[in-house]
């Protein structure tokens, strides 16, 4: 009551929303807001006559023609320019893997946010399926978030995000193809399907040319992958002019994913679940490691950074789902930062359980570390009882996925390559690394 027209005119406040409705529908529209104990309110009318007219308790402060409006005012033109960046693979020799992935385990963007989540409500309303922290102790990171919305309804909603500014130092646009696989296979790991995005763009000054240039590679991008992998995107919002006297921030997309799982009660979780369940990789690994964290643990950026081949992918994502539809899968978890080896870890720290993997089950030519770190795109880490175990390799006969080794009753993680013991570490060294990386 105390704001000027004006200020009413020109607000930003988030989270609203202008909805034109049939007069005979107004009433129906304005229920379902109250349903939802949301804020909804007539505020005027479609006119016919072309004009904008505005009021303020009952005297008119504005007036302007719609073809003034929406055809007079000049359009801004802008200028985009984009250049490859010039950079190399770096070439060094491997090191302790033991000790790398450690060292990987602590660093921020991987290293466990419990301190931080706790900090901050989770969970609304007693709704909450799967949470953001998972597993015997309540601290492993989940892929996603389940919500069951109706009370006679086992259909649940799935949220999930995915986001790697580092790739943007390479490719502005695998960067934003890289966030949109991750959201969307995040979602799939617990279950979900269905799925539509929403973006956040965060980026410098877009007068200037090369950020402008780094900004429509990144949109064209998320046309481009979600038109393939058929994710419309619903919503978004962008935060542009991120720039100080030191330069503009790292080109930076977050994409937002939220899917349907028909049935809550069959939602996957990410901590191994037993011991002498067989472990399964599904999808592709390459040789991809530019802006990744071992990449980054060697002082090195790279150029190979991870790539999308949605039309493959498509393939890896249908037979996880038809996988967890049939309840073949004890535990799924997505291959992101630190690739399969900070994965593993993961589902150890949730479930308490250890592992043993064979690095030659994943590829016979590439280097042992890379294999361990590779960050490649559309991949999964899934737990399968051995008893369910031929059913479940019958359903990835067109993509890749190997039996890579099994979960272990003792707590450490064992890696052979060749039969040859490559790393071998406790779990509560590892566990400890990961939860002292961030601390409030």
């Amino acid at each position: 009551p105390n704001m000027k027209p004006w200020e009413i005119w020109v607000s930003e406040s988030q989270e609203r929303m202008l909805v034109i409705v049939p007069e005979k529908n107004k009433e129906s529209v304005l229920e379902i807001f109250d349903s939802e104990e949301v804020e909804a309110m007539e505020i005027g009318r479609l006119t016919g006559d072309g004009l904008l007219k505005a009021f303020h308790e009952r005297e008119k402060v504005a007036e302007i023609s719609i073809e003034f409006l929406f055809h007079s005012i000049p359009r801004v033109v802008r200028s985009a320019e984009f250049k490859e960046n010039v950079l190399k693979e770096p070439e060094f020799e491997m090191g302790n893997l033991g000790e790398d992935l450690k060292s990987i385990l602590a660093m921020p963007n991987i290293a466990s946010k419990e301190s931080v989540i706790r900090t901050y409500d989770h969970e609304v309303r007693a709704s909450t399926v799967i949470k953001p922290l998972q597993g015997e102790n309540h601290d492993g990171p989940g892929d996603a978030s389940v919500l069951k919305p109706l009370r006679n309804s086992w259909q649940g909603i799935v949220i999930s995000n995915g986001i790697n500014p580092e790739y943007g130092k390479i490719s502005p646009y695998w960067m934003a193809a890289s966030a949109i696989d991750e959201a969307i296979r995040n979602n799939i790991a617990v279950g979900g399907r269905r799925i539509a995005l929403l973006d956040n763009f965060c980026w410098g000054n877009p007068e200037k040319p090369e950020n402008l240039g780094s900004l429509v590679k990144a949109a064209q991008a998320c046309y481009d992958i979600a038109k393939v992998y058929r994710t419309p995107f619903i919503s978004g919002k962008d935060s542009l002019y991120n720039e100080s006297s030191s330069g503009a921030v790292t080109p930076t997309l977050l994409i937002s994913a939220m899917g349907i799982i028909p049935d809550i009660r069959m939602a996957v979780t990410m901590g191994f679940k037993g011991s002498g369940n067989y472990i399964y990789l599904a999808g592709d690994t390459g040789k991809e490691l530019g802006g990744s964290h071992y990449y980054k643990l060697n002082d090195c950026l790279g150029i190979s950074v991870p790539k999308v081949e949605p039309e493959k992918a498509i393939k890896t994502f249908k037979a996880v789902t038809e996988a967890t539809d049939r309840g073949l899968v004890s535990s799924c978890h997505d291959l992101s930062e630190g690739g399969l080896g900070v994965a593993l870890a993961e589902m150890c720290f949730a479930g308490g359980y250890g592992a043993e993997v064979e690095l030659s089950c994943v590829d016979g030519e590439l280097r042992e570390d890379f294999i361990l770190f590779s960050e490649s795109n559309s991949r999964f880490l899934i737990e399968v009882s051995p008893s369910r175990a031929g059913e479940f390799e019958e359903l990835f006969s067109d993509v890749f996925c190997s039996k890579i080794g099994k979960t272990l009753g003792k707590k450490e993680i064992v890696v052979f390559s060749r039969d040859k013991n490559i790393l071998a570490e406790g779990l509560d060294g590892l566990k400890k690394a990961w939860q002292t990386g961030v601390r409030l």
